[in-house]
């Protein structure tokens, strides 16, 4: 039983590393990469001023008043 630790570890710690790189790659270009290009495809047709009209026609805003009042 002398050194059973640090005799697993050197077969057990590389398999660990090595699949924690696998797993990030992985979530990156299966996850972050998509989302990232999603919010670019979306703000490249984004116009605020257009958004914050129809939010000011519908009422949400308190403070500020629709153009036809």
């Amino acid at each position: 039983m002398r050194g059973l630790l640090a005799k697993k570890l050197k077969f057990h710690l590389p398999i660990a590393f090595a699949l924690s790189i696998v797993v990030a790659a992985a979530f990156k270009y299966t996850v972050t990469e998509p989302r990232k290009q999603a919010y670019a495809d979306f703000y490249k047709q984004y116009d605020a001023m257009k958004e914050f009209n129809a939010m000011k026609e519908a009422g949400i805003f308190e403070s500020v008043r629709p153009s036809g009042e």
